[in-house]
């Protein structure tokens, strides 16, 4: 019976150190440009023994101490669970195989803290369970993020002879000092990067104030006022979504070439706010429902108009709402792409993301759209991780009416 805890513990262990030996195997070789390459077979067999010692001799420091020395050798000595070709280095072969010894001795006792050699029961086996599969959803979607944005950091600090040499070998070598990040002064003084940086910047803030402007009092004539069609307009907010902008695309452009504004910042920043508002609407409407209307009666009582109680009361209310929602008005600006293809076509007004496919050429070479990419990606996401807890904050605030 697989609830018997001398099978879950040697099974779990098996799992786990397969979970670990690629991970580490792909990390080192990503790091090193040497071969690393899990062995499954190797795997299990450390794994299963390792994690069946544990739940019958015990999970105490000698034991987690033995397994690490015995993976640190058998690692060394070229049969551990990850093995490594013949041109890689001691040093490498030492690190991985410390790293994995490491790892897996640190974290498996976790994983079988309360597995006992007898029958589990129920909450004892899911428990076993459930923290395996925790540990395994970090590990492989934290590898589903990083693994992309390394290979695009890594390859932005190459040169092109070096791509083409190994495209496969993402290790850099720092005794270049600011060589490095020659693709990224290159990006700034010949391909115009600065340019294409301030005229996101500008559009997105832009778009961030006209959506406000009209998802604001939206918004609050939706939750508070009463009017013909109030349901109807609350529940279709969002159907502007099922249409996909690929299909309005050739209007947009037949349109906007026939009145002048193709090829214009002002075009851009009128077509945005179309695909921000709609989301903001939804958002803000769903918070302005939470807060108290006494609140808001009291200053309608004490002479004040509709539009001063949503300045001076309702407003510093919904500070974290408006702080998520700007946020996420700002990302959809700053990396919307398809319309800045369609609409911009002068280099002096493209925008980041506009600026970055016009370096996806077989003229360019290709560290320098991965520079590009990263100068997208960084300020983003410094942005949203310096704003996580407003934005969480905000997206469930309202949520909860009381």
């Amino acid at each position: 019976m697989i609830r018997r805890g001398n099978v879950t513990g040697p099974v779990l262990g098996a799992l786990w150190m397969i979970v670990l030996s690629v991970t580490v195997a792909v990390a080192m070789s990503f790091a090193t440009g040497q071969a690393f390459r899990p062995s499954i077979a190797l795997s299990i067999v450390w794994g299963a023994i390792a994690g069946g010692a544990l739940v019958t001799v015990g999970r105490g420091r000698s034991v987690r101490l033995g397994i690490l020395a015995a993976l640190v050798i058998g690692g060394a000595l070229g049969f551990g669970p990850v093995l490594v070709g013949p041109e890689t280095s001691l040093a490498s072969r030492l690190f991985g195989s410390a790293m994995l010894a490491v790892s897996f001795a640190s974290s498996l006792p976790s994983i079988l803290e309360e597995v006992k050699p007898g029958i589990l029961n129920r909450h004892e086996f899911e428990g076993a369970v459930i923290r395996f599969l925790t540990g395994f959803g970090y590990i492989f979607f934290t590898a589903i993020v990083m693994i992309p944005f390394y290979v695009m950091v890594m390859t932005s600090l190459k040169n092109q002879s070096e791509l083409i040499q190994n495209p496969l070998d993402f290790s850099i070598d720092l005794s270049k000092g600011a060589e490095l990040f020659r693709s990224y002064d290159e990006l700034f003084t010949q391909f115009n990067f600065g340019t294409y940086l301030f005229n996101s910047f500008f559009i997105s803030v832009l778009t961030v104030f006209i959506t406000l402007a009209f998802a604001i009092p939206g918004a609050y004539a939706v939750a508070r006022l009463r009017f013909t069609g109030r349901a109807a307009f609350s529940r279709s907010i969002l159907l502007i979504y099922m249409v996909p902008m690929i299909v309005l695309a050739l209007p947009i452009y037949i349109a906007f070439s026939m009145t002048g504004l193709r090829n214009s910042f002002w075009g851009i920043v009128m077509i945005y706010p179309v695909t921000t508002i709609p989301v903001a609407l939804y958002m803000l409407q769903g918070y302005f429902r939470g807060l108290p209307s006494e609140v808001e009666e009291a200053g309608l009582m004490d002479g004040l108009s509709r539009l001063a109680v949503i300045w001076k009361i309702t407003l510093p209310l919904s500070l974290p709402a408006l702080a998520s929602v700007s946020l996420y008005v700002f990302m959809i600006a700053w990396n919307e792409f398809l319309l800045a293809f369609m609409l911009l076509d002068d280099p002096s007004k493209f925008t980041l993301t506009r600026g970055i496919a016009s370096l996806n050429s077989s003229e360019i070479p290709r560290q320098h759209l991965m520079a590009g990419s990263v100068v997208a990606t960084v300020p983003i996401m410094a942005l949203f991780l310096g704003l996580e807890k407003f934005m969480t904050k905000g997206l469930t605030a309202g949520s909860v009416k009381g």
